[in-house]
């Protein structure tokens, strides 16, 4: 029994190992939800994360279709998205599942089968990576439709429900719901009861929650987090730097680099719902994903202050030695504007991706019982639609330019 016992644990870990860290630069992840993913704002930081943090840029397409439930995405599914190709998937589904009422057994089963039909699906067509997603969370303050406590009990058993069926079919699961109930009690609790992480209707966030759905996923598709590492001898001037990022001169009080590859930036302010700055107060995003280390060896024992950007801040020597997060510490600092060129370009990219879906693939295969003459040339607009995706792509990688910055150093008077 004990053997047996061993393992069955040593193959989870197997399964665990091979899950994490294994997106590749020619992998292709849909994203694959109802309303919520069609806002194109989890889809979008998942694709910015997944574009501009990473050692290698990871293709992303979002099928994002409202008022989409489990079992109407999977009688779409063939036509719509595995014509893509994808090699990874993430699925959102159970907001419209559970019909805003209290828990129903059977809209529980009509979700169970249909979330396992989903995966089944996607094995089948060589998708080597799936993560089913939870439900995300109503917010207690906006939402109207039912009683707010009420409808997020039956959206946390749709987690339980999406959490089984995924470890049923040694999958992965991102828990997108208490992810999001804990970070709406923090945020409440800092910025007031009426701030909204759910959105103004409660169910559609605002870039604040889509944000915390965006870092759920992230997690369960096994990003380390590592953006780079720099470190400056303050005794000899000399510094270095991971892979990434080129050191171009240094000396005992500054260093400059060349990144190519970018930390994760915010945006607004801290207590708008539209806004990205203030939730990651409320979500570990910045210490499990977005890791840019700034390393001080021989530092003075009164402390440093760094200015990089247009912030200047002082840390002990115990910081300096440990790491300090600049993607963390300056969120005004000299990728934000890069970054918000490229993001434009992927937004432009993602709204497409709506259109070319939802008016044009759908409609195909009705087309070709219509026009069976023309099913060549049907094909054709397929393959079409998705070179038009690959361009926008290629634009957006084309704006991601490398960036030269200079982190200066100035020894702390006490």
């Amino acid at each position: 029994m004990r053997r047996t016992i061993s393992l069955s644990i040593l193959a989870v870990l197997v399964l665990t190992a091979a899950c994490l860290g294994q997106l590749k630069s020619n992998d292709l992840v849909a994203i694959c939800g109802d309303s919520i993913t069609e806002q194109k704002l989890y889809s979008l930081f998942m694709e910015e994360y997944l574009t501009m943090c990473l050692p290698s840029p990871v293709k992303v397409v979002q099928f994002g279709w409202s008022g989409e439930t489990s079992w109407g995405f999977l009688a779409r599914m063939e036509n719509d998205v595995l014509t893509f190709r994808p090699t990874v998937a993430t699925t959102c589904y159970g907001m419209n599942d559970g019909g805003y009422t209290a828990p129903d057994p059977a809209r529980q089963q009509q979700y169970r089968q249909a979330t396992e039909s989903i995966v089944k699906t996607f094995k089948t067509r060589a998708v080597k990576t799936i993560v089913v997603g939870s439900p995300g969370a109503v917010d207690l303050t906006t939402f109207r439709r039912a009683d707010p406590n009420v409808y997020n009990q039956t959206l946390a058993q749709l987690r339980d429900i999406a959490k089984a069926v995924a470890d049923q079919e040694g999958v992965l699961f991102a828990d997108v719901h208490w992810t999001m109930r804990n970070a709406m009690a923090k945020a409440k609790a800092k910025y007031g009861f009426d701030y909204p992480v759910a959105g103004r209707d409660g169910f559609h966030p605002g870039p604040n929650g889509h944000l915390v759905m965006a870092y759920a996923f992230l997690k369960a598709l096994g990003c380390d987090g590592h953006i780079g590492t720099i470190t400056l001898d303050m005794r000899t001037g000399k510094a270095k730097a991971t892979s990434g990022h080129r050191i171009i001169k240094s000396d005992k009080r500054a260093i400059t680099v060349e990144s190519r590859r970018y930390p994760f930036c915010f945006f607004g302010e801290p207590n708008n719902p539209n806004s990205t700055s203030g939730i990651i107060e409320c979500i570990d995003f910045n210490q499990d994903l977005n890791r840019l280390m700034l390393v001080i060896e021989n530092c003075p024992q009164t402390g440093v202050r760094i200015t990089w950007g247009k912030e200047t801040k002082a840390f002990p020597a115990s910081r300096c030695q440990e790491g300090i997060n600049l993607a963390a510490e300056f969120l005004d600092n000299p990728f934000r504007e890069p970054f918000k060129k490229v993001e434009e370009l992927l937004k432009k990219k993602q709204a497409f991706e709506t259109v070319a879906v939802k008016q044009l693939l759908h409609s195909l295969p009705q087309w070709s019982s219509n026009l069976p003459e023309a099913k060549a040339a049907l094909e054709q607009l397929k393959e079409h639609i998705i070179k038009k995706d690959q361009a926008l792509r290629n634009a957006a990688l084309s704006e991601m330019r490398p960036v030269r910055h200079t982190i200066y150093i100035e020894p702390e008077i006490q």
